[in-house]
């Protein structure tokens, strides 16, 4: 029996963070799913097709991975995977608290899925793709790429050029 796992974010933009996350979740499995939702509640800064295409270039040295764009509920996309393990990356207790409280929400809509916290490097617990949005403007290259891969700065820069 294969051992597959699915990740899921709004990943905008993607970080160090997820991408350590990713990177580490893809060792404990045959295949990690990345399924980059939809956020309604929050403005996104990249559409859902270019998320999916900035995790894609970022995570090419990775084998065992595929990006996938979803919409609804993560338990319903994890099933739809035929995966029954959600990766969850956590940064701080306040992070614990709103993932506690979504997967005893998980829990009741599926029962089957399991979740699974990693939790973020002591060096990445800081960041968040909300923290990158407010300093991409006022940072250089070499300050935002201690942030984020250094493949998406260009994408990044270009976004708040428009």
């Amino acid at each position: 029996m294969s051992r597959r796992a699915v990740y899921t974010g709004s990943f905008d933009p993607i970080t160090l963070g997820h991408l350590n996350v990713i990177e580490r979740s893809s060792r404990l499995v045959d295949e990690l799913i990345v399924g980059v939702g939809i956020n309604i509640e929050k403005h996104s800064l990249f559409t859902p097709e270019e998320r999916v295409d900035l995790i894609t270039r970022t995570t090419k040295h990775i084998t065992n991975i595929r990006v996938v764009l979803f919409t609804g509920l993560a338990v319903k996309f994890v099933r739809d995977c035929d995966s029954r393990v959600i990766i969850r990356g956590v940064r701080s207790l306040s992070d614990m608290e709103v993932e506690f409280t979504m997967t005893l929400a998980n829990r009741k809509l599926d029962p089957g899925i399991e979740t699974v916290f990693l939790m973020a490097d002591d060096e990445f617990s800081h960041v968040s793709s909300s923290l990158i949005k407010q300093i991409t403007p006022l940072a250089g290259d070499e300050e935002l790429a201690r942030f984020v891969p250094s493949e998406i700065l260009p994408d990044l820069r270009a976004k708040f050029q428009e």
